[in-house]
């Protein structure tokens, strides 16, 4: 079982030290989704919600997200992002959007907690601005996709 690292000896819990760590290009790559009915989903996809262009305002959302996520989670290091991207995707299938983010830096510590936030709050945004329309719309499959940097290196889902 490995160590959990945001404890001490003692179990109490604190930020983990990466001051002699590397500082290498790190890379993480999340996703979920947020299903609604094929009536709101129509609904963005005409941009015909009330309060705009959802899709738009989810992404600058969900980069906000991973900017602040050192403020939300409380033992996550603040990192200087060098890139954010989100990909929101309509899906007739799911019925609803798929969310991908890939989020990237150059430090000491990986950007995973950073991807996943920005997909999270991403979804929430769509929930937000149309949740006038449907308030049942149901979000899941948060999960790490991929990372890339560190001392454990590569991982993919």
């Amino acid at each position: 079982m490995p160590k959990l690292t945001h404890f001490d000896a003692s179990g109490q819990a604190h930020m983990v030290d990466v001051t002699d760590k590397d500082v290498t290009p790190r890379t993480a790559v999340a996703e979920g989704w947020i299903r609604m009915s094929v009536d709101t989903l129509a609904l963005i996809e005409a941009g015909d919600a009330a309060k705009g262009d959802v899709l738009g305002i989810a992404r600058i959302a969900g980069i906000t997200g991973a900017k602040r996520t050192a403020d939300l989670i409380p033992l996550c290091h603040p990192l200087p992002l060098s890139k954010v991207a989100l990909d929101l995707v309509a899906d007739a299938d799911l019925p609803g959007i798929r969310i991908a983010a890939t989020v990237r830096t150059t430090g000491r510590t990986g950007v995973e907690m950073e991807a996943l936030t920005a997909v999270s709050v991403a979804a929430l945004t769509v929930y937000d601005m149309v949740k006038a329309a449907q308030k049942d719309m149901e979000i899941g499959g948060l999960q790490l996709v991929s990372k890339e940097g560190g001392k454990s290196g590569r991982y993919a889902r």
